[in-house]
């Protein structure tokens, strides 16, 4: 009877899915249709309404802009819609605070931008965005620019980020852990910084910084930064341990519990919470899951 229900359930809760899925069908279907007759009606589509033309610019990326511009080449050469370009890759970038007082344009900058990124590297690359006077060579500017973009090579970065230490401690500062459960932290972390691939100095180093940051932004759960550093390193040993198919007797909650007390000689830590974090990594995969930290 119970499986009936279930099954009952589940059809209705399609059914509803199903419905409204349909309905964003038709009318993504009627808006499209609308379109077309808007453009047909005009012979010329650079005569489109401006309002109109504006809408379909701004879902499009660099190279369909350019293109558009010999059709609407006033408003396909708008700083606004540049600018949007330039901030949905590059957030931050020391040039935007000049740009228009200098009278720089925006499509310049991007096209720059992105000439910087394919070049980036800890050498030659950050020197191309710093002569070009798209960002300020100091530590901040620096941090805040690979703070805000994903678009950076991630192995040049992690060099670039070995080399330059302060630049390597400001960008931790400027993340946030407030509320965060530490597996799902660290997760963030690794997303953010591309961790080595082999247990090293750096990785210590990145370790050591982020329990800091995650101290600062968590006092109230009562873990020391040595606690938390600790456990990072205990975190991602189970992660290999538990997601590596070369290791065929996987560490139980129970020994990861007792190990784990054992790691911990100036401070506490509960059975309960450290199973928490057992059943995270079972259950989420590797806390660093883009990269492969050796043992």
């Amino acid at each position: 009877m119970g499986q009936i229900l279930d099954r009952s359930f589940a059809d209705a809760t399609n059914t509803k899915n199903n419905q409204s899925i349909i309905f964003l069908f038709r009318f993504v279907y009627h808006l499209f249709h609308v379109l077309i007759i808007i453009v047909t009606k005009v012979s010329d589509i650079s005569q489109l309404p401006p309002e109109l033309a504006l809408e379909i610019l701004k879902n499009l990326n660099a190279t369909d802009l350019c293109l558009a511009s010999c059709v609407w080449q006033t408003l396909a050469n708008d700083e606004i819609l540049w600018l949007g370009l330039c901030k949905s890759i590059w957030r931050y970038v020391s040039i935007y605070k000049r740009a228009h007082h200098e009278g720089i344009s925006f499509r310049k900058i991007y096209l720059q931008l992105d000439e910087g990124t394919l070049r980036f590297n800890a050498g030659e690359g950050l020197k191309y965005f710093i002569e070009n006077k798209l960002l300020d060579d100091t530590c901040e500017e620096i941090s805040k620019f690979i703070h805000n973009t994903r678009k950076l090579h991630a192995t040049e970065k992690r060099k670039l980020l070995k080399e330059r230490r302060d630049v390597l401690e400001r960008l931790i500062e400027l993340q946030s852990y407030e509320n965060q459960f530490l597996p799902n932290a660290l997760r963030q972390f690794f997303a953010k910084l591309d961790a080595p691939e082999e247990r090293n100095e750096y990785l210590s180093i990145l370790i050591e910084n982020f329990s800091k940051r995650f101290y600062e932004c968590n006092k109230d759960l009562g873990l020391s930064i040595e606690t938390i550093y600790v456990l990072c390193f205990s975190l991602i040993l189970l992660s290999i341990d538990l997601t590596s198919p070369h290791i065929k007797n996987k560490m139980s909650k129970r020994e990861f519990i007792r190990n784990t007390r054992r790691a911990i000689i100036n401070g506490t830590l509960s059975d309960e919470l450290a199973g928490h974090f057992y059943d995270n990594i079972y259950l989420i995969g590797h806390v660093a899951r883009s990269t492969t930290i050796a043992r």
